[in-house]
């Protein structure tokens, strides 16, 4: 086929259309079929490497496939740093997660046409976007289990699409930038042993808790899946029959395209045995429906066809996906066409979107315990601030993170909400890991001189992260006990002695077991990586400007011990539908500074059959003179003789306000699906009994109402089967 001539090359933005695939008026499909059809055999095999070279005879631009928006811009300058991801989940609010992912694309455009703009298309200045990581925090002791949202996989799964949906946008014609529903599948640790280990979960658990989220995703619309490093079920992830063939494309239809982690084809031959070289990795993957690689292992495609282990009409089947997502984002249309091509750059951490990420860290906060010390008076006569992470900036960040032009430290956000009257020291008090220096430690004696002492204590992104990270990580990233380091128990147990009061503030991505702690602190609260504006967050919540709201999107077990082998992918005894054991802190606990109550739950039917809907309704009342912002949760507890039922799955939720001395009335409407289980072979299904449906403040069980709760309201109903017995859900 002749080609036109050319009046602009391919470094520049794309021209006006000379050939069909460059006319924007045109059908998706016939642009994506004649690029296809003008390429040739390595320029087709280079577009499914993450790194595209410009083909100059055509005008196609080059792009970096390779970007990170984890909790903001991640590794390309300066951003909005938002809460790390667990703290966005510890916010159960999908209208804020959605608005967050919104104002991250915003500043992505804005990123990436001023790259275009300065003659750049490197890592990190593209638009497809490796985020959200919607897999199961199921063990705390995984270091990157602060890029997800948390255990359940209804709120990973909820959160997640909100995630999507604002990063995507609404536009009819163009995505805003493209998200990545990402590890797939079952995958949550250990780091160390990621690139070669085989997942065995039992049927029901890869059914019932691993794959739900991200179905609820690809039905939601996400643009790309990423596999995962490890092998499921004896097959590697980015080279899957079960994964990718017969669920992703098959049982759930998923039309966009699929990427590997990075260097996970290579995994397939060097770590996991499964093909002899990187040809044969790179036409199973590809085979499969692997379309993009992060790494370089496709450039074998080329021996791979020569050897005739791929053809490439295989090849072109990728290519299809991969063009079909840069076309949806505008990669090869006139920039002026495109909705966000004149984003300026000033928004980038604008104080708009920095009071955006103050907001969500302060809804993130989660009050543990309150004796009645908050919130702090606004002018009290003296203040210690005290530990190792108080003033620590990489606790802010998280991890997969952008740089903010302002850091607020939380012994800076503090000290910029008390009173000029009041006194306020600053001291580290310890060491964030390892021993006590000997000798005197002035931190106790400056206690005994205030009226409060806020101890700032728990991990930073050293201690915990992703392979190769978290350089203080003894393990690759992830942690050996989920206990304060012991440095840190000597030190608050000394403090204890001489503080009048005493509050705990923990930081960290995950689980912290601090019983011993809990009884003997006047009030905790743990705050996550919070962000940019981290510190003046925590101080809102302090000093009573803004009520905590956060609920634990984790249950935090009360010591190692209690804690199932971190290898066993099985999910029982882990997280709050099957671990037996009683925690320190359930999922979906946490306390505000108001009191409130829950009236009778009131059910729409006594029965419920297939293909009906249930309403379910309460009331929730607020005693005190403060308005209260509750997450309402929606729990199912099914009947005990189906065989490993879980005790609880959370079925829905809803965060409303309730104002002062004042009510609010809460419904929940569940179709019969909420009530389904999943059987030993991995299928949805009707059980008929009597089903148990739990409202309130936290996962049903007697240690959230131990720790101030409000007793939840309580009802049943009756699931009844369809005629011909038990039938899919």
């Amino acid at each position: 086929m002749a080609n036109p001539p050319s009046s602009q090359s391919g470094s520049s933005s794309p021209r006006a259309p000379a050939w069909p695939f460059a006319d924007p008026t045109r059908p998706l499909a016939a642009r994506v079929d004649d690029l296809v059809g003008r390429l040739t055999l390595p320029e087709k095999i280079n577009q499914l490497l993450h790194e595209n070279h410009a083909i100059d005879r055509l005008g196609v631009p080059a792009y970096n496939w390779w970007n990170e928006a984890c909790h903001g811009i991640g590794r390309n300058g300066r951003a909005t740093v938002f809460p790390q991801v667990i703290g966005l989940a510890a916010t159960w609010n999908r209208a804020l997660v959605q608005r967050i992912a919104s104002v991250i694309a915003d500043e992505a455009r804005a990123k990436h046409h001023a790259a275009i703009a300065a003659g750049h298309r490197g890592q990190y200045q593209g638009l497809t976007f490796w985020t959200p990581n919607i897999n199961i925090f199921r063990d705390p002791r995984w270091g990157r289990g602060q890029e997800t949202f948390g255990e359940d996989p209804f709120l990973t799964g909820e959160l997640g699409l909100a995630m999507v949906r604002g990063l995507q946008g609404e536009d009819a014609h163009y995505l805003k930038t493209a998200a990545c529903a990402k590890h797939f599948a079952v995958h949550s640790g250990p780091e160390q042993i990621r690139h070669g280990f085989d997942a065995w979960p039992p049927l029901k658990d890869l059914a019932e808790t691993y794959l739900p989220a991200f179905e609820k995703l690809v039905r939601g619309g996400v643009e790309a899946v990423m596999g995962a490093y490890n092998r499921t079920l004896g097959e590697p992830c980015c080279a899957s029959k079960r994964l990718l063939v017969d669920t992703l494309r098959g049982a759930w239809k998923f039309g966009g395209h699929v990427v590997s982690d990075c260097g996970a084809i290579d995994d397939i031959h060097a770590h996991h045995g499964v093909t002899k070289n990187a040809a044969e990795s790179a036409a199973l993957a590809v085979r499969l429906g692997c379309d993009l690689n992060c790494g370089c292992t496709y450039n074998d495609l080329v021996v791979a066809v020569r050897d005739g282990l791929i053809a490439e009409a295989e090849i072109d089947t990728a290519l299809r996906r991969l063009l079909a997502t840069k076309f949806k984002l505008g990669l090869l249309d006139p920039q002026e066409r495109v909705p966000w091509s004149r984003t300026s750059v000033a928004i980038i951490d604008s104080a708009p979107h920095r009071a955006l990420a103050r907001q969500a860290a302060a809804e993130s906060i989660v009050l543990l315990k309150n004796n009645g010390v908050l919130p702090l008076p606004r002018d009290p006569g003296s203040v210690l601030v005290t530990g190792p992470t108080a003033a620590n900036t990489a606790v802010l960040l998280g991890n997969y993170y952008g740089i903010s032009s302002q850091l607020v430290t939380l012994a800076e956000g503090i000290a910029g909400h008390a009173a000029e009257g009041t006194r306020l020291v600053y001291r580290t008090g310890c060491p964030l890991n390892g021993p006590m220096a000997p000798g005197i430690n002035y931190t106790y004696g400056t206690a005994a001189e205030n009226e409060i002492t806020i101890a700032v204590l728990g991990l930073d992104p050293t201690l915990e992260g992703e392979e190769g990270d978290a350089v203080a990580s003894p393990i690759g990233g992830d942690r050996i006990a989920i206990e304060l380091p012991a440095v840190q128990q000597e030190f608050l147990r000394e403090l204890r002695k001489h503080a009048k009061k005493l509050v705990l503030v923990l930081t960290g991505g995950s689980a912290l077991a601090v019983p011993e702690a809990h009884e003997f602190c006047d009030a905790v609260l743990q705050v996550w990586y919070p962000g940019c504006e981290g510190g003046t967050a925590l101080a809102d919540v302090l000093f009573g400007d803004a009520a905590p709201s956060g609920k634990m999107p984790v249950s935090v077990a009360r010591r190692t011990a209690d804690l199932p082998p971190f290898e066993d992918y099985a999910m029982r005894g882990r997280t709050y539908r099957f671990a037996e054991i009683e925690p320190l802190y359930p999922f979906g606990f946490g306390l505000g500074y108001t009191t409130l109550a829950y009236g009778p739950l009131v059910i729409g039917a006594a029965t419920l059959a297939p293909g009906g809907q249930l309403t379910v309704r309460t009331a929730l009342s607020n005693s005190r003179e403060r308005a209260a912002v509750e997450t309402v949760q929606c729990y199912i507890l099914p009947p005990r003789d189906w065989p490993n039922a879980p005790r609880a799955t959370l079925v829905e939720f809803k965060k409303i306000s309730v104002p002062a001395y004042s009510s609010a009335e809460v419904r929940f409407d569940l179709p019969v699906a909420a009530f389904a289980q999943v059987s030993a072979a991995g299928q949805r299904v009707h059980h008929p009994g009597l089903y148990q449906i739990v409202v309130g403040s936290a996962s049903p069980g007697p240690r959230a109402i131990a720790l101030g709760a409000p007793t939840p309201a309580i009802g049943e109903v009756k699931i009844v089967a369809a005629p011909s017995g038990l039938g899919s859900a």
